[in-house]
């Protein structure tokens, strides 16, 4: 059988300089034992080569065989290309793996068949999702996680590391809060697999925590004039960004609005789908969108991710009106995943892996994001 466009119905395995003999029986916590699934991807492949510029070797894998083995013979790493589809493949590749970090989306469609395999296996669970209904859907396996020993973290990039962090500063600083409000300004370009994410949730409107919930609520449902610290104020709509999920878990703060600053045009835009949605999650219109991400480049240059920053903005209030604000500037959203992505996977292999569901922060702490290259320090107000 000859490597290229077939469409394997079995699963490869390889090594451009060496051979896997004695592979199974390496220790779970030993450097190698990491897989990074859909390295070939826009993120996946930043986080593949973050983590062989930090001294890792982890294994590349996906289902589409030319890119993962190109990616895998230029970077000199072992590779596996199957697909998610059957569950008994999926643990068979996982068996010997003290984690995986899944970087295949939209992860609506595809965690749960990663995460259980990750728990049949014991094997140490990472996502780069964003998605508020992915972080539920992991949450609810926590219990099986906690008892096969596995830890279950999702959301190990951009989305929710600092945002996370900042939360549970916030928490720290006023303990009694009830109200949690997060906010970004992100300066960059998105990629393409964030855009096709986008598409998929188009038409489900907005998402915020309400005594606890998780509500629905319509799209850009309230917009704030914020100070992110970087020149004046920017205004911001909510949005259903992963921490409506993740900031509860994290602080047990029962309401949570996510804002993200944005142009005039795109506010605009967000408020007049609000009519449009039954329509937007239509299959052909889906499709549709779907095509035009499709013909985008994949994501931000080199030069675009190193010109642009993000700015975060947090604030929490208690029943008595006090507040508490705090800020916090990192890199462009995509280096930062690579970087979060990777420290995190480091502890990860060096044992450093509180078991059951987790997020970010409860993990490894509110001043983790600052440990990260790049990242300001946590800023107070208030």
């Amino acid at each position: 059988m000859t490597e290229g466009s077939i469409e394997y119905p079995w699963t490869l395995e390889g090594h451009n300089t060496s051979p896997r003999s004695g592979a199974r029986e390496q220790p779970k916590t030993m450097n190698g034992s990491l897989m990074i699934y859909g390295a070939y991807g826009y993120s996946g492949e930043l986080i593949a080569r973050r983590a062989v510029e930090k001294g890792l070797e982890p294994t590349l894998a996906g289902r589409d065989p030319d890119r993962v083995i190109a990616l895998a013979r230029e970077l000199g790493l072992p590779f596996r290309v199957f697909k998610l589809e059957d569950p008994r493949i999926v643990e068979e590749e996982l068996r010997e793996m003290a984690a995986v970090l899944h970087c295949a989306g939209p992860f609506l469609h595809t965690h749960a068949r990663v995460c259980r395999a990750a728990i049949a296996t014991g094997t140490h669970y990472l996502d780069i999702t964003g998605e508020a209904a992915v972080f539920e859907s992991v949450a609810a396996l926590g219990e099986q996680a906690a008892a096969a020993q596995v830890m279950l973290l999702p959301g190990v990039g951009f989305d929710v590391v600092p945002s996370d962090c900042l939360a549970l500063h916030l928490k720290e600083r006023l303990p009694d809060a009830t109200s949690l409000c997060l906010a970004f300004k992100a300066m960059g370009k998105i990629s393409r697999g964030t855009a096709l994410t986008m598409v998929e949730n188009i038409h489900r409107g907005g998402l915020v925590r309400q005594d606890g919930r998780l509500t629905p609520v319509p799209a850009a449902w309230k917009s704030r004039n914020l100070d992110f610290g970087e020149g004046g104020s920017s205004l911001a709509v909510t949005i259903p960004w992963g921490d409506v999920a993740t900031a509860f878990h994290t602080t047990g703060i029962p309401n949570i609005e996510v804002y993200a600053a944005m142009p005039s045009s795109q506010r605009t835009t967000l408020r007049f789908m609000r009519y449009l949605a039954p329509l937007l999650g239509s299959t052909p219109v889906q499709w549709f969108m779907k095509g035009r991400v499709q013909a985008r480049k994949p994501g931000p240059s080199a030069k675009q991710r190193a010109r642009s920053k993000s700015y975060l903005w947090g604030e929490v209030t208690n029943p008595a009106g006090e507040t508490a604000v705090t800020r916090l500037e990192t890199p462009e959203g995509y280096t930062l995943t690579a970087r979060t992505a990777v420290a995190i996977a480091e502890r990860v292999l060096k044992g450093e892996s509180p078991i059951g569901f987790q997020t970010p922060a409860k993990a490894f702490g509110a001043d983790f994001i600052t440990s990260i290259e790049g990242v300001g320090e946590l800023i107070d107000e208030g």
